[in-house]
């Protein structure tokens, strides 16, 4: 695995907001199987990263999926924002340091043949900072994915927040037309101030990042990529959590009048 040099993580402060009004968060993405490998390892994962958000993918969807969301959860110290199974799948997290405004289920056009898909949305507020936020798997056919990528912009622009977060299993490499549109459109974390490793896809076929964390212009990227070396996450837990690595990201929300 490949690893950036690392400097520290910063760390979000014990308030909710910094003295000039900004927040400092911790965003994880990560897709997680429906929880079908080692949960404790996947929990202590989470803990390790410290998220005030999560965005994930691949969320239990089925026979008491809300239980499977809420112990997850609890397990990690969050809470269940929204999302699930009437997202098809993407679920929001969030540490008690979020002010929940309002959220949102979305379901995206049925291609007849192919899986159901959604974006779980969301507008929290840290201190005083609004950002509007979106968990989405986006579809393994490329006209699809390219589709929906619009449809996440679309959504982004319409939130009524001054900064926003997208992100999720983008199914392709920043190379394909889905990622390169988002990434147009938006800040690429990894791109902007890539740390720990890169490739978020190791288990078959060469490593790739198909995952990723997108931000609004406007939001200060301080760090983002897979959290390889972070003091508590071990290549065994990595390895036994699920079939992706996370993501994960330090952001500044600036104060917004």
């Amino acid at each position: 695995m490949d690893v950036t040099a690392m400097p520290p993580l910063p760390s979000p402060p014990d308030s909710v907001t910094e003295p000039d009004g900004s927040a400092v968060i911790r965003v994880l993405s990560y897709n997680i199987r429906s929880l079908r490998d080692d949960e404790e390892a996947l929990a202590r994962v989470i803990r390790a990263c410290a998220p005030d958000l999560v965005f994930v993918q691949e969320a239990p969807r089925f026979f008491r999926w809300r239980k499977h969301a809420a112990r997850l959860a609890a397990k990690c110290d969050l809470v269940v924002l929204s999302g699930g199974a009437t997202a098809a799948g993407p679920l929001l997290l969030c540490s008690l340091r979020a002010f929940v405004e309002r959220t949102q289920d979305v379901l995206l056009p049925l291609t007849p043949g192919l899986h159901r898909r959604g974006f779980a949305t969301a507008v929290v507020r840290f201190g005083s900072v609004r950002v509007a936020v979106l968990s989405a798997h986006l579809s393994l056919d490329a006209a699809e994915r390219r589709t929906q990528a619009e449809l996440l912009l679309s959504r982004i622009g319409s939130a009524d927040a001054p900064y926003a977060i997208a992100a999720g299993d983008i199914n392709e490499t920043p190379s394909g037309p889905a990622f390169r549109r988002l990434s147009t459109a938006l800040q690429d974390c990894w791109t902007v101030s890539p740390w720990g490793g890169e490739h978020t896809f190791v288990r078959s076929g060469p490593p790739r990042r198909i995952d990723a964390i997108f931000a609004t212009p406007g939001v200060e990227v301080l760090t983002c990529g897979v959290p390889v070396g972070l003091e508590g996450i071990t290549e065994s837990d990595l390895s036994a959590a699920t079939d992706h690595l996370p993501v994960l990201a330090a952001l500044r929300l600036p104060a917004h009048p």
